[in-house]
């Protein structure tokens, strides 16, 4: 079973496009009509929808970190600061985590690209 990704709203609209043409499963936070929330909701929204998340947002580092220690299930993070992954290295690594892995590969995880 492939992974789904939730974008959140900073993610470059090229690396949803390029990885939607390449059949990987995207959906971005403007789609789900949530622009704007809160870095908590849109951590738990991916969750809720079994997705995971990509950002650029280092806060989201902080609050994985938090639910892991304190035991509270999330889908996943998968994080790329946008100056040390370009829009290519970010399509090709996403595309073989969200094709080669699992949904359960990524709970509870945070991966850091470019792998």
């Amino acid at each position: 079973m492939s992974v789904g990704l939730y974008m959140d709203e900073h993610v470059h609209s090229e690396i949803s496009n390029q990885l939607q043409s390449l059949g990987v499963d995207v959906l971005t936070i403007q789609a789900d009509q949530r622009r704007g929330s809160h870095d908590l909701d849109v951590l738990d929204r991916a969750t809720e929808l079994g997705r995971v998340l990509l950002t650029h947002d280092e806060d989201f580092l902080r609050e994985a970190s938090i639910r892991q220690q304190s035991g509270v299930e999330f889908s996943g993070v998968i994080y790329g600061h946008p100056l040390c992954v370009t829009i290519g290295q970010c399509v090709a690594d996403l595309e073989v985590l969200c094709k080669a892995g699992d949904t359960a590969d990524f709970l509870n995880q945070v991966y850091f690209l470019p792998l």
